[in-house]
């Protein structure tokens, strides 16, 4: 009994000297505890978001990913099993549990680690606060950082802190994003099943995961079933239910809406340029686009089908590898099999090819007349028809493709690897990677919001966006902007220039400078609206000298081209300078709003992981004078009113809700760079370059834009253009709410993109010949044109103050009082119509001279 009290009083006597201990420790170490303040504004490092203007997710950045929820959004179910799990007393004790503890300091001491020795709380301190170094000192620092956070914070403000914090393996943190992660859903979704998955991670994220380890990971959802069941969490038939469930998880990316990377990229970088990378990555930033879905995925699909074209029309370049030689995959000729058959495991071996946009590895397993039966991935079979092979003549050279093929077996060979499409008919055709490269972009000429941006065939395939990276030569679409110097310089749209060859000697190069047209053919007289409808080459040199190369370069730099980027010698008139297709959109859209020049931009706002507005776009109107909500160009301002020109028939183009960025008062104001008048007549002018024409009188002629036709618009103004030896082909267009750029070429610039031979087996409506900027730029723009236009309805290209329009003599520019087909109407800023009528009757069209089908071709 003597040695029993003695054992007490040497017990209390011990506590006493470990609780005086752990209050020395703790004033000790009191000083350099961190402040757990923070966590009651936490802000969440959360990836960064990237939307469309109309919020369809298109990318997401950051190296952790977390979706961070309140306690009340997550499934009770997942609030039981962590409870379950980590921390059953979670709600009674005050930060640490003293029989966890003591179990687990017994386990120690013993040599066997017994668990359960860190509450939630201590969790969160840990993953807060400290590393996970396994020491004394840590578990002591942690320890009294957990009083301090249940002193501070509330028990469901503690487990929503955890919920969003805890490492749950690949990259997830908390458990909104491991549910997206390892299921695809939102946690609201889980099954009972696979939220015991979940929530055994926090013990080893790296090893129970159903990714890495099904066996593992179906194990320890067992443990957390089992515990679920004795505290009555759940039913035993619930239990029995989840047991029995299998292991489905599997890796899931964020759940893109809308897969545009050129344009993600773009805003990527803007945001790094902004913030910096740490900031970027972590603060959780919502960055809203002026892009609306539709327009991107329609440029998308102009631009990857108008690749493809391009490169089929060139002919087939061959199969990605053959799993048989040509004398082994001839069929038996009495059994029809095959000598050596492939198997299985060579069919899902060679088909472990990654994909390019719709392009899917597909084998040859049967080569019949006109047929070939084909092997997918998943087991899936299909058949190509005639109609999908027809097609793949033999690629010889960019100039040249071999004889149309007769038969399937004059392209594949059983146990060839290839790449299909799936057409929207559920067939399957022939295809290839095209070489050739394209980009498409499309802004508003109202303030310059980027409506659509697609800088190549594929992401994947190569990351350099040629919409903002490329430099070409822009050929013939820098003719507008020698044009428009020449309006301000004296000319008018009726002036006369002479349509005939140049030959000049070049004294430092001991050569002669000859620009031809293309085609080579002259007419002599012309008046300015035909030779930029029929893009006349000589002319564009002639309005140059004659208003000088100074005065030019000056006055494209009020478009935004950089002077001293631009060439410094006649060459210029006919496209030598390199540009971006931004930076050819953004100068061809001073023309649609009426003279002022916009800036280009991507992000219309930004958001923090609070949903508070961090940034918003203020970009600068084209309007005059500029008024609240006015998003108005100049061009549907103020008219006068003047008789219609007889050529071409312009009606135009109307204000729709396709410019939806938010620009609050007072706006600001875009500079003015050219006139309202000037404007107007270019763009009517480039409205003659597709609806421009005159077959009355033979030879008749066309504008080089013609097959814009299709697209049954009159408010539509365009220019096609193609470098020497077809380098580079490009069609600009717009309407008055929309500009769009396309641009066509190889990323090798000794590759020019050439020409095809007609192939027969393809019918009538094929592209053959020379590939130029209206046969193979302009497709694309046509292509995204047709549904960008579906939303805005017609509202003229209305002449401005200061505009009249007079009849005129066709063949002279002069005034005419005749009213057949010798004259027509012409606008003309006010002060610079002719004045002297026509008195000889010599009329005549000043026409091109050529009627075949190669009119729209321009080798400039």
């Amino acid at each position: 009994m003597f040695s029993f009290k003695r054992l007490i009083k040497f017990g209390l006597l011990m506590g006493l000297l470990g609780i005086i201990a752990l209050i020395t420790l703790y004033l000790t170490m009191r000083d350099d505890l961190p402040s757990v303040e923070s966590l009651k504004n936490l802000q969440w490092q959360t990836p960064m978001q990237i939307y469309s203007n109309d919020g369809k997710l298109m990318s997401q950045f950051g190296e952790k990913k977390r979706i961070p929820l309140a306690l009340e959004e997550m499934p009770q179910q997942l609030i039981d099993a962590i409870l379950a799990t980590e921390d059953d007393r979670f709600y009674q004790h005050f930060g640490i549990d003293p029989v966890g503890l003591t179990r687990a300091v017994i386990g120690q001491i013993i040599g066997q680690n017994k668990g359960g020795g860190s509450t939630i709380t201590m969790q969160v301190a840990r993953n807060f606060f400290l590393t996970r170094e396994v020491t004394y000192v840590r578990k002591l620092r942690e320890i009294f950082i957990s009083f301090h956070i249940e002193n501070l914070l509330t028990k469901d403000e503690i487990l929503a802190l955890y919920m969003n914090k805890i490492p749950l393996g690949h990259r997830s943190y908390g458990f909104g994003a491991a549910a997206q992660v390892y299921y695809g859903k939102e946690v609201h979704e889980l099954t009972l099943a696979q939220i015991a998955v979940l929530a055994g991670l926090p013990k080893a994220p790296s090893t129970l995961n159903p990714i890495r380890s099904p066996k593992r990971a179906k194990a320890r959802r067992s443990v957390v079933l089992q515990r679920m069941l004795a505290k009555n969490y759940i039913t035993p038939q619930e239990y029995q239910e989840a047991m029995a469930a299998p292991i489905t998880g599997k890796r899931h990316g964020a759940e893109i809406e809308l897969n545009a990377p050129y344009l993600a990229e773009m805003a990527h970088q803007e945001m790094l340029q902004r913030y910096g990378r740490e900031q970027a990555y972590t603060g959780g930033y919502k960055v809203f686009t002026t892009v609306p879905s539709k327009l991107q995925k329609a440029a998308q699909h102009a631009v990857v089908t108008n690749l493809m074209a391009y490169d089929q029309r060139h002919g087939y370049r061959g199969v990605i590898r053959s799993l048989r030689n040509e004398n082994n995959n001839k069929p038996d000729a009495v059994t029809g099999e095959y000598s050596k058959p492939l198997t299985p495991e060579e069919i899902d071996q060679a088909l472990n090819i990654k994909g390019y946009q719709s392009l899917e590895p597909a084998i040859v397993t049967g080569v019949f007349e006109q047929s070939v039966a084909i092997a997918l991935k998943n087991e899936q079979q299909a058949t190509i028809d005639w109609p999908g092979l027809s097609w793949a003549r033999e690629y010889i050279s960019d100039q040249k493709q071999g004889p149309a093929p007769q038969t399937a077996a004059d392209i594949l060979n059983y146990g060839d690897v290839v790449w299909v499409l799936k057409q929207e008919d559920d067939s399957f055709a022939l295809s290839q990677i095209p070489q050739v490269s394209g980009a498409l972009v499309s802004i508003s000429p109202d303030d310059g919001a980027i409506k659509a941006a697609v800088g190549g065939f594929s992401f994947n395939q190569s990351q350099f966006n040629r919409v903002t990276q490329a430099k070409r030569q822009v050929g013939s679409n820098i003719k507008p902007f020698i044009y428009s110097a020449a309006l301000e310089n004296g000319f008018t749209l009726a002036s006369i220039i002479n349509d005939a060859p140049i030959n000049q000697w070049d004294r430092s190069s001991g050569v002669v400078w000859r620009p031809k047209n293309s085609p080579p053919t002259y007419v002599g007289p012309i008046r300015i609206r035909l030779a930029l409808a029929q893009s006349k080459n000589v002319i564009s040199v002639r309005l140059l000298r004659e208003v000088g190369l100074g005065k030019i370069i000056d006055h494209l730099s009020l478009f935004g081209f950089v002077p001293d980027e631009l060439p410094r010698n006649e060459t210029l008139a006919l496209g030598s300078a390199s540009l971006t297709p931004l930076e050819v959109a953004s100068g061809f859209a001073t023309f649609a709003n009426g003279g002022f020049l916009i800036q280009p931009y991507l992000i219309d706002r930004i958001e923090d992981s609070f949903g508070n507005i961090v940034f918003q776009a203020s970009p600068a109107v084209a309007c005059d004078p500029c008024q609240p909500g006015d998003m108005m160009g100049s061009l549907s301002a103020a008219t006068q009113t003047a008789q219609a020109p007889e050529e071409p028939d312009s009606n135009g183009l109307a204000q729709t809700g396709l410019t939806t960025d938010k620009v609050a008062p007072p706006l600001n104001q875009a500079e003015r760079v050219i006139s309202k008048q000037n404007a107007f007549l270019m763009t009517e002018a480039l409205n003659s370059a597709i609806w421009g024409y005159d077959w009355s009188t033979k030879p008749g002629w066309q504008g080089t834009g013609f097959r814009a036709k299709t697209l049954k618009r009159r408010d539509i103004a365009g220019k096609t253009g193609t470098t020497n030896e077809s380098k580079d082909a490009w069609f600009s267009g717009y309407s008055r709410r929309l500009v769009t750029t396309s641009w066509i070429g190889f990323d090798d610039h000794t590759r020019n993109l050439g020409k095809t031979a007609y192939n027969k087996n393809l019918g009538k409506s094929q592209v053959y010949g020379i590939e130029a900027g209206a046969k193979s730029a302009q497709p694309a723009w046509i292509t995204y044109m047709d549904t960008a236009l579906e939303d805005l309805e017609i509202e003229p290209f209305l002449p401005p103050e200061d505009v009249v329009s007079v009849r005129i003599d066709k063949a002279t520019g002069k005034l005419s009082s005749k009213a057949d087909k010798t004259s027509l109407f012409e606008y003309f800023e006010n002060g610079t119509a002719p004045t002297e009528y026509v008195t000889l009757d010599k009329s005549r069209e000043i026409l091109d001279g050529n009627e075949d089908e190669e009119i729209d071709e321009e080798l400039f």
